[in-house]
């Protein structure tokens, strides 16, 4: 399931419904979790498992109270109490890989929306409106505990498979170097990669580490938009190369590099780009362009020129590009700019498709 489902029906779920991510780390399980907090504009409490043991989960006793009152109870964390206080997301990662109590208590959580007791003997119950998600990472490089099958029916359950457009589109919400994101666009085999196809200790790019690159680079200074062109810093090689793995550091350096031969949205719309640069251009290139055209032209008005040297943008790229580039304007929705372009290339499409269905 991609990212963009996965929100709008977990989101659309009763809040006593708990729900649980599967997937491989670093796909950005609990950057969903926090959206889905704000889009209910609840807190959002992320409580890692395998970092924790049975008291920090099931608390620890409380002796005034069982001296006072002559009953056992517990003092329960902080996290836990929030969570019966007001409504939040309440976010149980790593929930494989934590000891089999932390596990046992995170089921408590889960099945009964209970957790320890008062003094009366009932249970601390969770707030009503308090949603809870799980997350387990799954696949051969990973040593975790199994889930009981049989708990799996009380959950929703949702195997993570984010796509590229689904990190690009977060990635530009966040404010990420539109360099960087431009890489992805352009070479998404390096966006992700499975760890257990790569030797062991292999360091891979995933999702979530590109997203700390861009952090570390922003802290020192070195922002690739602005450093795109030039010759590479010192040091801005090693640290890509200690978050993303050597291949992926390469090709990202070189990218950088070589950035000013890179095609933007604006070449294209002032009419920069010639026909005989689009046909020398690799598929791929022109998807990069044809996707920031998209982009562009989601929130931007076109004028009749603007719209013309699109035109010459397709036509030149020729076949199935030219018709990829319709297809991801039209699902812009912008509908002013897709009449204007419609009016100088709609034939074409219409040949295109008839063409291609033997008509």
């Amino acid at each position: 399931m991609d990212i963009k489902t996965f929100k709008n029906v977990a989101s659309k779920l009763p809040p006593h419904i708990a729900v649980l991510m599967r997937g491989p780390t670093g796909v950005g399980k609990s950057h969903v979790a926090a959206d889905i907090a704000k889009e209910f504009g609840i807190p959002f409490i992320d409580v890692r498992g395998s970092t924790m043991d049975e008291a920090k989960v099931g608390g620890i006793p409380d002796f005034e109270t069982s001296k006072e009152k002559g009953v056992s109870t517990f003092c329960l964390p902080a996290w836990y109490m929030r969570a019966c206080r007001e409504p939040v997301v309440l976010m149980l990662d790593e929930l494989n890989r934590s000891m089999v109590p932390v596990m046992q208590a995170f089921f408590q959580i889960v099945l009964d929306r209970t957790l320890g007791n008062d003094v009366d003997g009932n249970p601390v119950r969770l707030h009503p409106e308090t949603r809870v998600l799980a997350a387990v990472n799954w696949g051969s490089e990973y040593d975790v505990n199994d889930m009981d099958p049989a708990l799996l029916r009380r959950f929703w359950v949702a195997d993570i498979e984010p796509t590229v457009q689904d990190w690009i589109e977060w990635a530009q919400e966040e404010g990420l170097d539109n360099t960087l994101i431009d890489f992805i666009r352009q070479s998404p085999a390096h966006w992700r990669v499975d760890p257990s196809k790569v030797e062991p200790g292999t360091i891979c790019p995933t999702p979530a580490s590109w997203h700390r690159l861009d952090q570390a680079y922003a802290y020192c200074g070195w922002i690739p938009s602005q450093l795109a062109g030039q010759p590479r810093q010192d040091g801005f090689y090693a640290m890509a190369l200690g978050l993303v793995g050597s291949e992926a550091a390469i090709e990202f350096c070189k990218f950088v590099e070589e950035y000013e031969k890179i095609i933007s949205a604006e070449d294209v719309l002032e009419g920069k780009i010639d026909a005989e640069t689009v046909e020398s251009l690799e598929a791929g290139a022109v998807n990069n362009v044809i996707d920031k055209l998209a982009e562009h032209c989601k929130e931007n008005k076109w004028s009749p020129k603007d719209a013309k040297n699109v035109s010459a943008f397709g036509k030149a790229a020729g076949g199935e590009l030219m018709v990829q580039l319709w297809n991801k304007l039209s699902a812009s929705n912008n509908l002013p700019n897709i009449t204007k372009l419609h009016k100088l290339i709609g034939k074409d499409i219409v040949k295109m498709v008839q063409a291609s269905r033997g008509l």
